[in-house]
């Protein structure tokens, strides 16, 4: 059964469809209305990752670097050790992925107050091609001293993220799609950095979970569709959103994974490195059980449909309610 507190209407065949990248802009205003210290930049992708609106709403708090990803970090980590919060967007194949030395150096390093916006990730950016898919940012910034990793899984939680992000101290790092996709919160949905919900109870928290799904970002909605369609196989799951990878909420973690005895992890990012690794470094140290991992295997994208790459990267609701049969089928073999 579904979290009453998110979006009913999520099944239905006309439920609302926003990109993430949409939340991350109006979460810029918004935090920007908060709070004056709030100064954006972008590396010349300003309407692409939605931050033209802070732009035009506070033109004297935004600075354009241009094609210059290493500049963007520099200076913004100038900015965020002189009392200022800066953001700075770009594509996050750019931004971590071509500026990672300066973003660990000047900006990690030094603690500064800076946060990254990652757009475009996952390989659901589609037609543009492994070049512009970003499936190994979570891994890179996730190993970084001092930084915050955050997957919000629609644009209404991408947007309570990012005016979360301008109130943590810290290096913060958010990671947002291009594509539309399926808008699974509501207003009332809680969200504080660092702290994991339960989606979706098992049979109306009646039933005991066979296995616990754990995510983050737009793939929730497949393992939320699964979790639907395995109740009709009486299998029976949890879906936990993890929209914090790092910090991870370990208590809620351990404690489906302790109910269900099993756990898949369900990513649009390498299973090496991102949600699906801190999960299961979590469980090797205190809850060692059987675990699965849907997410990108060791190779690059390519161009196509966003949905017919992620069905076969294996990452749609058919992949994730495989994985659930697996990971119970390892359990009771133990």
């Amino acid at each position: 059964m579904l979290n009453k507190n998110l979006n009913q209407k999520i099944f239905d065949s006309d439920a609302e469809r926003i990109p993430t990248r949409n939340g991350y802009g109006e979460g810029l205003v918004k935090a920007g209305e908060e709070n004056k210290s709030v100064v954006v930049l972008c590396a010349d992708l300003t309407e692409s990752t939605r931050s033209e609106a802070f732009a035009k709403k506070f033109p004297e708090r935004f600075i354009q670097t241009g094609v210059a990803e290493q500049n963007l970090a520099t200076i913004a980590a100038g900015l965020g050790i002189s009392g200022k919060i800066p953001f700075i967007s770009s594509y996050a194949t750019f931004s971590p992925g071509r500026n990672y030395e300066q973003i660990r150096t000047t900006i990690a390093y030094n603690d500064s107050n800076v946060k990254i916006a990652g757009a475009h990730a996952g390989i659901s950016v589609g037609p543009d091609g492994a070049t512009h898919q970003a499936t190994e940012d979570i891994a890179i910034m996730r190993v970084m001293p001092n930084m915050r990793v955050i997957v919000p899984c629609d644009a209404l939680e991408t947007r309570k993220a990012t005016v979360a992000a301008a109130k943590t101290w810290g290096p913060v790092y958010l990671r947002f799609g291009r594509e539309k996709s399926p808008v699974m919160t509501t207003e009332e949905t809680p969200f504080v950095v660092g702290k994991a919900e339960v989606m979706w109870t098992p049979g109306g928290s009646k039933k005991k979970a066979d296995v616990a799904i754990i995510g983050c970002g737009i793939l929730l909605y497949n393992a939320l569709i699964a979790a639907k369609e395995l109740e009709k196989e009486k299998i029976y799951v949890s879906v936990t959103n993890s929209h914090t990878v790092k910090p991870l909420d370990g208590k809620k973690i351990l404690d489906v994974a302790e109910k269900a005895g099993a756990v898949v992890t369900v990513e649009e990012h390498q299973i090496a490195g991102g949600l699906g690794s801190a999960v299961a470094e979590l469980l090797a140290r205190e809850l060692p059980l059987p675990m699965e991992f849907v997410g990108m295997r060791d190779t690059f994208g390519e161009s196509g449909k966003p949905e017919e790459l992620i069905e076969k990267y294996g990452m749609g609701v058919e992949s994730i309610k495989e994985a659930v049969k697996r990971a119970m089928k390892r359990k009771t073999s133990l």
